[in-house]
Protein backbone atom coordinates (compact mmCIF):
# COMPACT_ATOMS: atom_id res chain seq x y z
CA UNK A 1 0.00 0.00 0.00
CA UNK A 2 0.75 3.53 -0.84
CA UNK A 3 2.09 6.22 1.72
CA UNK A 4 -0.08 9.22 1.70
CA UNK A 5 1.66 12.41 0.65
CA UNK A 6 0.82 15.64 1.74
CA UNK A 7 0.60 19.43 1.12
CA UNK A 8 1.64 21.61 3.92
CA UNK A 9 -0.42 24.59 4.79
CA UNK A 10 0.81 27.74 6.10
CA UNK A 11 -0.14 27.57 9.29
CA UNK A 12 1.19 23.87 10.22
CA UNK A 13 4.91 25.42 8.40
CA UNK A 14 5.14 27.58 11.36
CA UNK A 15 3.64 25.75 14.25
CA UNK A 16 5.87 23.00 12.84
CA UNK A 17 9.19 25.21 12.46
CA UNK A 18 8.24 27.60 16.00
CA UNK A 19 7.97 24.01 17.72
CA UNK A 20 4.10 24.73 18.63
CA UNK A 21 2.66 21.14 18.53
CA UNK A 22 2.01 18.38 20.45
CA UNK A 23 4.94 15.59 20.78
CA UNK A 24 2.86 13.04 18.12
CA UNK A 25 2.29 16.21 16.32
CA UNK A 26 5.90 17.25 15.68
CA UNK A 27 6.64 13.51 15.39
CA UNK A 28 4.37 13.34 12.39
CA UNK A 29 5.51 15.95 10.81
CA UNK A 30 9.09 15.18 11.34
CA UNK A 31 8.53 12.04 9.05
CA UNK A 32 6.86 14.12 6.12
CA UNK A 33 9.68 16.91 6.64
CA UNK A 34 11.98 14.48 6.63
CA UNK A 35 10.83 12.79 3.14
CA UNK A 36 10.11 16.41 1.17
CA UNK A 37 7.74 18.35 2.29
CA UNK A 38 4.89 19.69 -0.46
CA UNK A 39 3.92 23.01 -0.07
CA UNK A 40 2.16 25.42 -2.47
CA UNK A 41 3.62 28.75 -3.96
CA UNK A 42 0.93 30.52 -1.70
CA UNK A 43 3.06 29.19 1.38
CA UNK A 44 6.03 30.23 0.65
CA UNK A 45 4.73 33.56 -0.26
CA UNK A 46 2.79 33.75 2.70
CA UNK A 47 5.34 32.41 4.83
CA UNK A 48 8.44 34.30 3.86
CA UNK A 49 6.00 37.32 3.40
CA UNK A 50 6.06 37.82 7.11
CA UNK A 51 8.41 40.33 8.89
CA UNK A 52 10.98 38.38 10.58
CA UNK A 53 13.99 38.26 12.20
CA UNK A 54 16.81 37.46 9.72
CA UNK A 55 17.45 34.71 12.35
CA UNK A 56 14.25 33.29 11.63
CA UNK A 57 14.20 34.42 7.85
CA UNK A 58 17.40 32.55 7.25
CA UNK A 59 15.25 28.88 8.67
CA UNK A 60 12.16 29.84 6.61
CA UNK A 61 14.51 30.64 3.48
CA UNK A 62 15.90 27.34 3.97
CA UNK A 63 12.56 25.25 4.46
CA UNK A 64 11.78 26.73 1.65
CA UNK A 65 14.42 25.89 -0.39
CA UNK A 66 14.39 21.97 0.51
CA UNK A 67 10.53 21.95 -0.15
CA UNK A 68 9.05 20.69 -3.11
CA UNK A 69 6.87 24.41 -4.18
CA UNK A 70 3.86 23.44 -6.70
CA UNK A 71 3.18 26.34 -9.16
CA UNK A 72 0.36 27.99 -10.14
CA UNK A 73 -0.78 25.68 -13.14
CA UNK A 74 -4.05 25.57 -15.37
CA UNK A 75 -5.75 23.29 -13.28
CA UNK A 76 -4.63 24.25 -10.17
CA UNK A 77 -6.26 27.77 -11.43
CA UNK A 78 -9.42 25.83 -12.17
CA UNK A 79 -10.03 23.81 -9.75
CA UNK A 80 -9.36 26.89 -7.28
CA UNK A 81 -12.34 28.83 -9.66
CA UNK A 82 -14.19 26.18 -8.53
CA UNK A 83 -13.89 25.73 -5.08
CA UNK A 84 -14.13 29.69 -4.58
CA UNK A 85 -18.08 29.91 -6.55
CA UNK A 86 -18.80 26.72 -4.68
CA UNK A 87 -17.47 27.36 -1.08
CA UNK A 88 -16.91 31.24 -0.91
CA UNK A 89 -13.39 30.18 0.09
CA UNK A 90 -10.75 33.24 0.48
CA UNK A 91 -8.03 33.00 -2.56
CA UNK A 92 -5.26 31.76 -0.53
CA UNK A 93 -7.12 29.24 1.04
CA UNK A 94 -8.79 27.99 -2.43
CA UNK A 95 -5.73 28.00 -4.13
CA UNK A 96 -4.32 25.42 -1.20
CA UNK A 97 -6.91 23.29 -1.50
CA UNK A 98 -6.63 23.26 -5.19
CA UNK A 99 -3.08 22.42 -5.03
CA UNK A 100 -4.26 19.45 -2.90
CA UNK A 101 -6.25 18.18 -4.97
CA UNK A 102 -5.05 18.36 -8.27
CA UNK A 103 -1.99 16.56 -6.97
CA UNK A 104 -4.30 13.96 -4.75
CA UNK A 105 -2.38 14.78 -1.64
CA UNK A 106 -3.75 15.30 1.76
CA UNK A 107 -3.42 18.96 3.11
CA UNK A 108 -1.62 19.02 6.95
CA UNK A 109 -3.58 22.39 8.41
CA UNK A 110 -4.48 23.82 11.64
CA UNK A 111 -7.63 25.40 10.20
CA UNK A 112 -9.25 22.31 9.28
CA UNK A 113 -12.89 24.27 9.24
CA UNK A 114 -11.84 26.91 6.52
CA UNK A 115 -11.75 23.75 4.33
CA UNK A 116 -14.15 20.89 5.72
CA UNK A 117 -16.84 21.81 3.37
CA UNK A 118 -14.37 20.47 0.25
CA UNK A 119 -15.49 17.62 0.06
CA UNK A 120 -12.85 15.90 -1.83
CA UNK A 121 -10.71 17.79 -0.30
CA UNK A 122 -8.27 15.33 2.63
CA UNK A 123 -7.44 16.93 5.55
CA UNK A 124 -5.03 16.27 8.68
CA UNK A 125 -4.42 18.87 11.94
CA UNK A 126 -1.19 17.89 13.15
CA UNK A 127 -2.54 19.22 16.26
CA UNK A 128 -4.74 16.25 16.78
CA UNK A 129 -2.00 13.20 15.97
Amino acid sequence: MEQPQYLIDTNAVIDYLGKNLPDTGMNFMNSIIDALPNISVVTKIEVLGFNAPDEHYVMLTDFMNDANVFDLTDNIVDESIIIRKKHKTKLPDAIIAATAIVYDLTLITRNSKDFENISNLKIINPHKQ
